[in-house]
């Protein structure tokens, strides 16, 4: 029988998304000592499965003027302190001519009421510069909508909260919350990767799991009204437009484009699911998707999409008295509830549920205010005016130049920070670690073994989101297979290769398969030669 093993904190954080680790980041820089528990790896939900858009507020404008007035307002707050996470690529409205001329009037004053600038410019000028566009456009509306990198701005906060004193733990189960009487003690669960059993203790437990907290709370009789809405959304294989392009009418399905490096991600769909596990995306949103493109792009079907992906939305809605909320997702705000269950009888534990990407400091910033309220414990935010990462310095950018071509130095300098220097020494040590394991991304053999030894990677797919390792067009074609021998050496700390390799190719495999034609289809062809041949892959069974 396995030993418990027992953790004890201030505060225990439940969720490993943007909002939970802003929350231990927050909590640990106000001296609170607090532990995040996170059922996988953190951002492998709903904060890594967006179209990455930093919103300028301007999409909620008219519809739910609170979001778009936070939105606003943290979009500013993000750029100045995770630049290194953040392009400021700028967006466009756009109004087709089927577009309600009176919509866009109201949408113009009630982003001035939000404090979101706007600048309209020509129709001829925005052709100049985005000469995909549809030719059916009457007016574009220039506003400071960004692309963010959200696994990046993930790990760059939980590595701030370790830096105070934070900690977190990945692949921990959170199966239910611990109660004497009417105060929450804690919680109990299990480690996934061996099985198990711990307990956490605390004063306060912070229930940030998104989409699966109401299943958290329902351990103590708690009911949370979130609404888990799948959104899938379309990734291509180059770089469409130069900014982020909404059409300019209220929000729906398939009316964003954002532009991230060297690809576009296209979406989004909103449909409500049963369970927040149900985030595959199918053939039928993939075409649902490329028929509303064209309203922006009409050429949109002559470009190879390199993936789909979905993932779900957690939205709070106060009562589901009103049926037609809980039956269309786009009904419900975008904004956030921070829930105290003392209403209830029940203390010691709070609820952050709602909210999007674009609001998590605030979020977390709201929560930890409640959170500071009942331990007693003075200390004011400071998260919106300290860096969440440290300055690259001019002389460890030179350094980087020197070592690896200028636009590997430059990548791997914005995922790892100033970290890079054991990166950079070991490359100059044995110059063959200079290598680019993956060409799409430019991720060196150096880069792939340093995050095989951190401590909080236990799977491929662990290696993956913190170096981007087979998220470029190839797909894990050529860099999967490459990373085996990297993985064989550090056999005490992962599982058979072979497991591995086939888990990291199946998650791929589950984007790609609903957009299989065309050269996508051939290259898959191509991924099934490489490791049939290779490794004999081919006959597994795949779901």
């Amino acid at each position: 029988m396995n030993k418990m093993i027992d953790y004890q904190a201030q505060v225990i954080i439940i969720g490993g998304g943007a909002t939970g680790v802003g929350l231990l980041r927050d909590l640990s820089m106000r001296g609170v000592t607090a532990m995040l528990l996170e059922q996988g790896d953190l951002a492998h939900g709903t904060s890594s499965r967006f179209h990455g858009l930093l919103h300028s507020g301007a999409r909620y404008a008219v519809k739910d003027p609170m979001s778009a007035a936070e939105c606003a307002s943290e979009n500013r707050i993000l750029k100045g302190i995770a630049s290194s996470c953040i392009v400021e690529c700028g967006g466009w409205f756009v109004q087709m001519a089927e577009d309600d001329p009176e919509y866009t009037e109201n949408w113009v004053r009630r982003c001035a009421e939000a404090s979101i600038p706007v600048r309209e410019i020509s129709v001829q000028e925005a052709y100049a510069q985005e000469p995909l566009l549809r030719r059916h456009v009457l007016r574009v509306f220039e506003v400071p909508d960004a692309a963010v990198d959200g696994f990046k701005l993930v790990w760059a906060n939980a590595h701030s909260a370790t830096a105070y004193g934070g900690v977190y733990k990945s692949y921990h189960q959170v199966d239910k919350l611990l109660r004497i009487g009417k105060q929450i003690t804690g919680v109990s669960g299990r480690l996934l990767r061996t099985g198990e059993p711990f307990t956490a203790t605390s004063d306060v437990v912070v229930n940030a799991a998104g989409a699966w907290a109401p299943n958290l709370a329902a351990t103590v009789g708690v009911t949370l009204d979130v609404v888990a809405d799948k959104g899938t959304l379309l990734a291509f294989n180059q770089r469409l437009f130069q900014r982020v392009i909404n059409r300019l009418h209220p929000p729906g399905d398939g009316d964003i484009f954002v532009p991230h490096e060297s690809i576009t991600v296209f979406g989004t769909t909103s449909d409500l699911v049963n369970s927040p596990s149900d985030n595959a995306p199918t053939v039928r949103d993939v075409q649902k998707l490329i028929n509303l493109g064209k309203g922006l792009l009409p050429e949109i079907e002559h470009f190879r999409v390199i993936r789909a992906f979905s993932g779900v939305r957690p939205l709070y809605q106060e009562t589901h008295t009103d049926t037609s909320l809980a039956e269309k997702g786009r009904e419900v705000s975008r904004g956030f509830a921070l829930l105290d269950h003392e209403a209830l009888d029940i203390e010691g534990f709070v609820s952050i549920v709602g909210g999007k990407f674009t609001t998590y400091r605030l979020m977390a910033a709201r929560t930890t205010d409640l959170v500071c309220r009942k331990l007693g414990k003075q200390g004011h935010c400071r998260t919106a005016d300290e860096a969440i990462l440290p300055v690259i310095s001019p002389a460890l950018k030179e350094h980087a130049r020197k070592v690896l071509p200028w636009g590997a130095a430059s990548k791997m300098l914005e995922r790892v920070g100033s970290d890079a220097e054991d990166i950079l020494h070991s490359i100059e040590s044995d110059p063959t670690k200079g290598q680019m394991l993956c060409e799409c991304e430019m991720v060196s053999l150096a880069e792939v073994e340093r995050a095989v030894a951190d401590d909080d990677v236990h799977f491929l797919s662990d290696i993956r989101r913190k170096t981007r390792l087979g998220m470029g067009t190839c797909q894990g074609a050529f860099c999967g297979y490459r990373a085996i021998p990297l993985l064989r050496r550090a056999k005490d700390k992962y599982g058979p290769f072979r497991a591995e390799i086939q888990n990291f190719l199946d998650q791929r495999w589950k984007g790609i398969r609903p957009v299989l034609w065309g050269a996508q289809l051939r290259e898959t062809e191509l991924t099934r030669g490489i490791y049939g041949g290779l490794l004999r892959f081919g006959g597994e069974r795949r779901k």
